[in-house]
C-alpha cells in the first residue's frame, strides 16, 4: 500500500513539474512584462495591466471583478463560483435550492464566507447558503486557498482553511450627487426578479447606498432521471421561493486617514425543499423559512504610511422555521441563533519592506430550538493571530501563528470541553527572473475546525465530546502573466500540486440504537489546480477573452487499512473537474459561452456502482448589449442555460432544470 500511495503522489508532483518548466520557458521569452510602463496594442495605447493577485500571491488566490463578471453574462453567485479551480459547488437544484461550497475536498464547514470583510457566521451547521447573496451589488468575488499574503485581515480569516469574499459595490460618482441602477431579470420557471440601488452623495465626506431585491419562482420544472435501470419522468414539486434582501450603507471619510462605514442587511425567505426523488415518488412538503438581519460597521486610521489601526463590529440575528407534513403526522421546528463579533487589526512596518500586524477577535455564539430536550448552546471564542512580512523584489515571505481559545456552556447536559491551540501558517513567492513576471510559490497551513452545534448537541446523535477536525495543507505552485508576443494580447496561468491532511473528520457512525456523531475518519488529498487567463484584441472594438480552469483531485478515506473503504474516494468530490468561458466583444453585440463540468462521483463512501453519479457539462450562452445615450445605460442580456437539456444531478437523486431561459434589463443614471 505504501507504493501505491507514493505512486499517486508523485503523478500530481511530476505533472506540477512538467507545467513549471513550460512556464519557464515562457517566462524566458517574455519581451514585454506586465509590470512594465505602457503597452503598445496593434496601434491601440493601453494602460499598463496590474498583475492579478492570482500571480503574485504566496497562496492560490482566484478573482472575479465586476467587469469580468459581466462580461461572462453569469448572473448568480454560485454559478459565478463554479468557475474557480479546487471548487466542489453542491447544488440541491432550482432557483431556491440550498448551495455550498466546498473547497479542495474539506467540506463546507471549512470554507468561510466574507461579506465586505466580516464572516458569516452560522454556528448550527457551519456552512453558508450562498444562495442567500445577489450577484447584482457585488462588484468581486475572491476565493484564498489557505492563508492569504494579506496580512492587515481579522484573526478569522486566518481561522478558515480557505475563504469566499464577497465585496459589494460602493458609490461611484460621476458629475452628480446620485447614481441609480435598476435591474428586472425574468425567465423560466415563473421567475421574477426585481432589483433597485440607489447612491447619494451629501457631501464630499459623507454618503450612503440602497439596495433591495425581491426574489420568486415557481421552480416546477419537468425532469427525466434513470433509478437504477428504471426511467422517471416528472415534474419537481415544492420547489418554489419567495425571497426579499435589503441592504443600507453609510460611508463617511471622517478625516483624511479616517475612514467609517456602517451597513445594514435583511434577508427573509419561504421556499419548499424540493426532496429526493426516490422509489418513483418526486412528492415533497417540507417548507423553510428563513430570516436573518445583521449591522456591521468598519472603522480605519491610517495613522501613517508605516501604521494603520481597523477595527469592527457586528451583530447577526438568523431565525428560520422547518415545517413538514409527513405520513407521521405534521412537524414545526424553530431555530433561532445570534452571534455579536469584535474585531481589531493593527498593523505597522517599522522598516523598509518589514510589516507586522497583530489582530484579535472576540465571537459569541448562542443557539435555541424548539426541539425537545434543548441544551441551548452557547460559545465564547478568542482568536488572536500574530502576522509578519518580509517584501523583496525578488520574493516575499509571509508567516503567522493564531491562538484560539474556546469555552462553551450549555443549560443542561454536559457541555463541550474548552480548546487550546495553536496554527501556524507560512508562504513564499520566489521570482527567478527579475524582469519576467514568472514566479514561484509554496505554503504550508495547520488549521482545525470547531465541531457544530449540531454536532455537538443535535437530538440524540449530538456528541458534547468530539475533536475539533485538524486540518493540514501545503501548496507548491507557479504564476505567470505577461504578453506571448504576437500570440495573444494578455495571459495569465497559474498551476499549483497540493496536499491535504485531515485528522479526527467528524462523520456519523451508527451505534447499538442510533447514529451518533463521531471523530473516526482520516481523508488524504492530493491534486492540481490550473488557472488559464487569455486575451486577443482582434481589430478595432473587437475583442476575444478566454478563461479555463482545471481540477484533479484524489480525496481517498485512509482511517483503517482493514476497512472496505481504504483508499475510497470521499463522497461527492469528483476526481475530476472544470470550467470554462469565451467572451467576444463586438461593436453590436457581446456574446459569451461558459460551461462548468465534473467528472463522476460517488454518493456514498464505497466507491461501487450502485453509488456512482454520472458525470455532467453544463453549457450555457449569454447575448448582451450595452445603450449609452446622453447620461444613460441600458443593458440588454439574453440566457441560454444548460443547453444540452440534461437533467443532471449535482446532488443524487435531485435532477437540476433542464434547458432554461433568462432575460435581464439594467438601467442605469
Amino acid at each position: 500500500m505504501g507504493v501505491y500511495k507514493e505512486s499517486h503522489k508523485m503523478r500530481g508532483w511530476l505533472l506540477v513539474s512538467f507545467c513549471m518548466e513550460a512556464v519557464f520557458v515562457l517566462a524566458q521569452n517574455d519581451a514585454d512584462s506586465v509590470d512594465v510602463g505602457l503597452q503598445q496594442m496593434k496601434g491601440l495605447t493601453v494602460t499598463e495591466k496590474v498583475l492579478p493577485a492570482a500571480v503574485r500571491s504566496g497562496a492560490p488566490v482566484q478573482t472575479l471583478d465586476k467587469a469580468e463578471l459581466e462580461r461572462m453574462g453569469v448572473l448568480d453567485v454560485s454559478d459565478a463560483v463554479r468557475h474557480f479551480s479546487g471548487v466542489t459547488l453542491k447544488d440541491y437544484g432550482g432557483v431556491g435550492g440550498l448551495k455550498t461550497v466546498s473547497v479542495r475536498s474539506l467540506g463546507a464547514q471549512h470554507t468561510a464566507v466574507l461579506y465586505d470583510g466580516v464572516a458569516i457566521g452560522d454556528c448550527q451547521s457551519g456552512q453558508v447558503d450562498i444562495s442567500r447573496f445577489s450577484l447584482d451589488n457585488v462588484s468581486s468575488l475572491t476565493l484564498t486557498i489557505g492563508q492569504s499574503d494579506n496580512i492587515y485581515q481579522t484573526a478569522r480569516m486566518s481561522a478558515a482553511a480557505s475563504a469566499l469574499s464577497i465585496e459589494t459595490s460602493r458609490p461611484d460618482f460621476e458629475d452628480r450627487d446620485f447614481s441609480l441602477s435598476a435591474k428586472v431579470k425574468t425567465g423560466s420557471y415563473g421567475l421574477a426578479n426585481p432589483s433597485l440601488f440607489y447612491a447619494h452623495r451629501f457631501t464630499s465626506r459623507l454618503s450612503c447606498s440602497l439596495y433591495g431585491e425581491y426574489l420568486r419562482a415557481d421552480g416546477n420544472y419537468y425532469f427525466t432521471m434513470m433509478n437504477l435501470t428504471k426511467p422517471i419522468e416528472g415534474r419537481r414539486n415544492n420547489s418554489d421561493i419567495g425571497a426579499y434582501r435589503a441592504e443600507v450603507n453609510l460611508f463617511a471619510r471622517l478625516t483624511e486617514r479616517q475612514d467609517l462605514d456602517v451597513k445594514g442587511y435583511l434577508f427573509d425567505s419561504r421556499r419548499g425543499l424540493p426532496g429526493s426523488v426516490v422509489y418513483d415518488n418526486p412528492y415533497a412538503a417540507e417548507r423553510l423559512y428563513d430570516r436573518n438581519y445583521f449591522g456591521q460597521l468598519r472603522y480605519e486610521n491610517r495613522f501613517s504610511e508605516k501604521w494603520k489601526l481597523k477595527a469592527s463590529g457586528k451583530f447577526n440575528y438568523s431565525w428560520n422555521k422547518d415545517t413538514d407534513k409527513k405520513a407521521a403526522g405534521p412537524t414545526e421546528d424553530r431555530f433561532r441563533q445570534t452571534e455579536t463579533y469584535l474585531t481589531a487589526t493593527l498593523w505597522a512596518m517599522p522598516v523598509k519592506n518589514l510589516s507586522f500586524s497583530l489582530a484579535q477577535d472576540f465571537v459569541y455564539n448562542d443557539l435555541a430550538t424548539t426541539l425537545e430536550e434543548c441544551q441551548y448552546p452557547e460559545r465564547y471564542t478568542s482568536l488572536t493571530a500574530f502576522s509578519a512580512q518580509y517584501r523583496h523584489p525578488l520574493f516575499q515571505v509571509t508567516a503567522s501563528l493564531l491562538n484560539t481559545f474556546i469555552t462553551e456552556r450549555v443549560a443542561l447536559g454536559r457541555a463541550a470541553d474548552d480548546r487550546k491551540r495553536l496554527s501556524p501558517a507560512v508562504s513564499l513567492t520566489w521570482r527567478p527572473v527579475k524582469k519576467a513576471s514568472w514566479r514561484l510559490r509554496a505554503s504550508y497551513k495547520d488549521i482545525f475546525r470547531v465541531p457544530t452545534f449540531n454536532d455537538l448537541y443535535y437530538l440524540l446523535i449530538g456528541n458534547s465530546r468530539l475533536r475539533p477536525e485538524k486540518t493540514r495543507q501545503w501548496n507548491v505552485g507557479t504564476t505567470w502573466a505577461g504578453r506571448m508576443g504576437r500570440v495573444a494580447d494578455y495571459v495569465s496561468l497559474s498551476v499549483d500540486g497540493y496536499y491535504n491532511e485531515v485528522d479526527d473528520k467528524i462523520v456519523a457512525v451508527p451505534t447499538m440504537f442510533v447514529w451518533k456523531m463521531s471523530n473516526v475518519g482520516k481523508v488524504e488529498t492530493y491534486g492540481v489546480d490550473a488557472n488559464l487567463a487569455a486575451e486577443w484584441t482582434l481589430a478595432k472594438a473587437w475583442n476575444l477573452g478566454m478563461t479555463a480552469a482545471y481540477s484533479f483531485m484524489q480525496a481517498e478515506d485512509v482511517t483503517k487499512r482493514s476497512s472496505k473503504l481504504w483508499r475510497h474516494q470521499i463522497a461527492y468530490t469528483p476526481k475530476h473537474s472544470g470550467a470554462g468561458g469565451l467572451v467576444l466583444e463586438t461593436p453590436w453585440v457581446n456574446a459569451a459561452y461558459n460551461v462548468a463540468w465534473s467528472g463522476e462521483r460517488y454518493r456514498l463512501p464505497q466507491n461501487k456502482e450502485s453509488n456512482l453519479i454520472d458525470a455532467y457539462a453544463d453549457h450555457s450562452v449569454s447575448l448582451y448589449r450595452m445603450f449609452r445615450f446622453k447620461g444613460h445605460k441600458l443593458r440588454l442580456q439574453v440566457d441560454a442555460a444548460n443547453l444540452g437539456g440534461k437533467n443532471y444531478e449535482v446532488v443524487r437523486y435531485y435532477p437540476m432544470p433542464g434547458r432554461n431561459f433568462k432575460v435581464a434589463i439594467t438601467y442605469s443614471l
